[in-house]
């Protein structure tokens, strides 16, 4: 399968999702929107993977690519294509199907524990995993569930975590389960964060080695009914 890839930061990359894919002769190709790179034509891929990253949707003057991403993501939806939207991705997705982007009520950084709505557990992509897991998040804004998405997850802090939309064609995670320990340490060396309720610091964040491998255990699974 063709599958492209959306960067919004240098320090933020497909985590392992990209191993599992290369492990799997997918043809990977990817650009980076943060560097001013065009964006593609839907054609050249059959499925589109957009990840995270620092910015808002809606800070188009600061980041003007941003428009062009919108509408190359409503358009590879209308074409059909697979689309899978990790934290901003997650949000970009819910904005190009008509469910609005607003700041979440605190935000959410760290270990925090997600349950699968009824929906979620139904739901084949999500088949194998727990009704209660801990994922890791880092996000301060949330989305509105987009009309004919369902809702797969929760959290304490951030009510929609995850949905679904026609069947599973369509995915948008609001945690990042792809992210490596690897990963986590090099955001930090470029975000800093203050601890609140929903905020974790840096130290207890990366001292959860083995919660890191679970998550990608999970990205992974996921992955292998979605792709």
């Amino acid at each position: 399968m063709r599958i492209h890839w959306l960067q919004h930061a240098d320090f933020e990359d497909l985590g392992c999702i990209g191993p599992w894919l290369a492990a799997r002769g997918h043809a990977v190709t990817g650009h980076r929107l943060y560097a001013g790179e065009p964006v593609p034509e839907v054609s050249e891929f059959d499925a589109l993977i957009v990840m995270g990253g620092p910015m808002n949707i809606y800070e188009h003057d600061a980041h003007p690519w941003l428009r062009a991403e919108k509408a190359l993501i409503r358009t590879a939806i209308d074409a059909g294509c697979r689309v899978l939207g990790i934290c901003l991705g997650s949000q970009l997705i819910a904005d190009a199907l008509g469910g609005a982007v607003t700041r979440n009520a605190e935000p959410e950084i760290g270990w925090h524990a997600l349950d699968l709505t009824a929906e979620g557990r139904a739901h084949p992509l999500f088949a194998d995993l727990p009704a209660r897991f801990t994922g890791f998040h880092w996000h301060g804004d949330t989305y509105a569930l987009p009309p004919g998405a369902v809702c797969l997850a929760t959290s304490e802090a951030c009510a929609q975590q995850a949905f679904a939309w026609d069947g599973s064609r369509v995915l948008g995670l609001q945690f990042h389960l792809e992210v490596t320990q690897a990963n986590a340490e090099e955001w930090f060396r470029h975000e800093a964060v203050s601890p609140s309720r929903y905020v974790q610091t840096p130290a207890a964040i990366l001292g959860r080695t083995a919660a890191f491998a679970l998550n990608n255990d999970a990205m992974c699974r996921i992955l292998q009914r979605f792709f």
